[in-house]
């Protein structure tokens, strides 16, 4: 759903005409608005974990934060053989905290920026372009695009199609498990409304006309599907792409 709110209309009102010129060609979606209140809620969380830090005595606060940061530690060592690959450390932690938080922010009534494939695909194009980085940085640019042609010279424009589509099918993949979820989520609410409707619409008189136009059912009972589409399936998308970045990043360094 997108906000009828340009960037051309906010900056004429704030009376910046220049701008509003040149830059006000854009649109004030809910995608990036959620997306704002994600890394809001990232930043506070961060600065909140990290006041005060100690050698000795730590706070609860700074065990959790420890905590955060040698999971991530791991998972980027564990993965890639060694701590030559450590400068993923940051990446990996940003793109699982946003993944994670705009899969589950759902559950507070917004809709989760994940659900829009364009946040993906903004993804992938990070991912993209550090695996060529490296890649290049590997074989030097002269091997990288030799690569292209291996086995035979015919292959070369199916490998070159492999090569653009494979962050871009792991934004399609994240992207279609988080829209099912939304998707389905709204069909059974739809459907408990209706059932909701026919089932207190027996009662005879003024009482099943009232509750006939309350959705009774849908209280309650949807969370059950939430917890598979929001949490579990949530969690694990994240999971899955950050796993795939590391690994088609850390493959990428060393071919």
């Amino acid at each position: 759903m997108d906000v009828d709110i340009t960037g051309a209309k906010i900056l004429a009102e704030i009376n910046v005409p220049f701008l509003s010129k040149y830059l006000g060609v854009w649109q004030l979606t809910e995608t990036l608005v959620v997306s704002w209140i994600v890394m809001a809620i990232i930043t506070i969380t961060c600065i909140i974990l990290t006041r005060n830090l100690k050698v000795e005595n730590v706070s609860k606060r700074q065990a959790v934060a420890e905590w955060l940061v040698e999971l991530v530690t791991n998972l980027v060592r564990d993965n890639t053989g060694g701590t030559k690959m450590d400068w993923l450390i940051p990446l990996v932690a940003a793109l699982f905290s946003t993944s994670v938080i705009s899969n589950l922010i759902s559950l507070l009534g917004f809709r989760s920026p994940t659900a829009d494939l364009m946040t993906e695909l903004a993804w992938a194009i990070i991912v993209f372009i550090l695996i060529t980085a490296n890649k290049i940085k590997s074989m030097g640019i002269l091997g990288y695009l030799k690569d292209f042609t291996t086995p035979i010279f015919l292959m070369t424009p199916f490998n070159i199609l492999g090569e653009v589509f494979t962050p871009i099918s792991m934004a399609c993949r994240h992207f279609g498990n988080i829209l099912s979820g939304v998707v389905i989520n709204a069909l059974i609410y739809a459907a408990l409304a209706v059932a909701s409707s026919a089932l207190f619409g027996l009662i005879p008189g003024a009482v099943g006309k009232v509750l006939a136009s309350i959705p009774i059912l849908d209280v309650g009972i949807p969370a059950i599907a939430g917890v598979y589409f929001d949490w579990f399936s949530g969690v694990m998308q994240a999971f899955i792409f950050t796993m795939l970045t590391i690994m088609f990043i850390s493959q990428a360094a060393e071919s």
